[in-house]
């Protein structure tokens, strides 16, 4: 008995050591070390506890520390990630947002049952929820003034291009009519105190405004990110015909770089430096009295380095303004330099990186043409 369970721990340790199973099957994190004897897959800590929620389809088990008999450890070295993802991930929409580890719970969760408990991309022509070019339904919507979540009619058409919401269900005219090609959503549960919390951010006179949703039903809110995906991959194809699929896969919507609270001075650098919520959004640099706000109070453009802009650490000396946090840093443009200042060395760095990422990287043609003015408002 105990040999037996020797030449299985060895060949375990020997199907889980292939390249194809370095990474976690679901979000990619590196060396998982928990397994589905049921799927074939290796799977980190976090994407088993998802796989627990789906026992009739998944049974999870520690590669570390459960007993694999000999049968187990034969199905996964005849499946493993490799071909398990040829089945369950044969046809993925290139719109579908594909969640890494560092993605919230819901969009996690909804990838791992998308591909094993739904099996939505095991069939080319399968007709998915997320791919009519249309989606009709309600979405709880933070009021701009009281903080309120009320229910709202939210319709997204492809054939109009728009995302549109009513105030009441049976309205005739929308209250906002959003152009899709100037709509960014990203997964907000943090800052909206709720699991399957979405911000939708789009463009109005070049300037950022924010709304705030969720739905009870993680499926249903996961549906509208790729929905919104969905159309604007046929919009910019239509836009764009002779870019690449990739190409335009990289313009649907985005995470933002960073996001936290920063003091910052006025134009002058001798005014009470003010704690604010900011929001780097590619070569947008927003900041907001409050993390909910609708509007940004402000915003300036951050363009490349090689374009005259720059980020040090530290402010310049001699700077008067009153600052309760000593961890500064100096962005300078072409017209003029920012100044702000964080709570911690880490948040120094953090944005430091973030902002380096963005100066390093060269201008597009469509960025040459959306820069905009430096309207930070003090």
């Amino acid at each position: 008995m105990a040999g037996g369970n020797e030449r299985s721990m060895k060949a375990l340790k020997e199907v889980w050591k292939r390249a194809e199973n370095s990474l976690c099957a679901d979000c990619g994190k590196p060396d998982p070390d928990w397994a589905s004897s049921t799927l074939g897959v290796f799977i980190c800590l976090s994407c088993s506890g998802i796989h627990r929620n789906i026992p009739s389809i998944s049974k999870v088990k520690s590669l570390k520390m459960d007993y694999w008999d000999e049968a187990q450890v034969q199905f996964l070295a005849k499946h493993g990630n490799a071909v398990t993802k040829a089945i369950y991930e044969a046809h993925i929409p290139i719109y579908y947002y594909q969640p890494t580890y560092s993605d919230c719970q819901v969009l996690r969760e909804q990838w791992i049952r998308a591909k094993y408990e739904r099996k939505e991309f095991t069939e080319p022509s399968k007709q998915l929820p997320y791919s009519d070019g249309v989606k009709e339904g309600i979405l709880w919507k933070r009021g701009r003034d009281n903080g309120q979540f009320l229910p709202r009619k939210f319709l997204l058409s492809e054939r109009e291009g728009c995302l549109k919401y009513f105030t009441k269900q049976d309205a005739k005219e929308p209250k906002i009519n959003i152009k899709i090609d100037v709509i960014n959503a990203t997964f907000q549960p943090e800052k909206i105190g709720n699991p399957n919390g979405l911000q939708i951010t789009y463009l109005k006179d070049n300037k950022t405004r924010n709304i705030f949703v969720y739905h009870e039903n993680g499926k249903e809110v996961v549906d509208w990110f790729n929905a919104i995906r969905s159309v604007q991959f046929h919009y910019l194809k239509v836009a764009f015909p002779i870019a690449s699929d990739n190409e335009i896969k990289n313009r649907l919507t985005r995470n933002f770089l960073k996001e936290g609270y920063m003091e910052k001075t006025g134009p002058k650098q001798r005014e009470a430096f003010k704690k604010r919520w900011f929001t780097l959004d590619h070569r947008r640099l927003m900041y907001f009295k409050d993390p909910l706000d609708a509007f940004a109070k402000g915003e300036v453009f951050v363009g490349s380095g090689e374009n005259g802009y720059s980020v040090q650490k530290g402010l310049p000396s001699g700077t008067q303004g009153n600052f309760s946090w000593h961890y500064g840093i100096t962005i300078v443009t072409p017209d003029r330099e920012y100044l702000f200042t964080c709570e911690t060395e880490t948040d120094q760095l953090e944005w430091i990186r973030a902002f380096t990422s963005v100066i390093n990287q060269s201008m597009t043609p469509q960025e040459y043409a959306s820069k905009c003015l430096d309207v930070f408002s003090f």
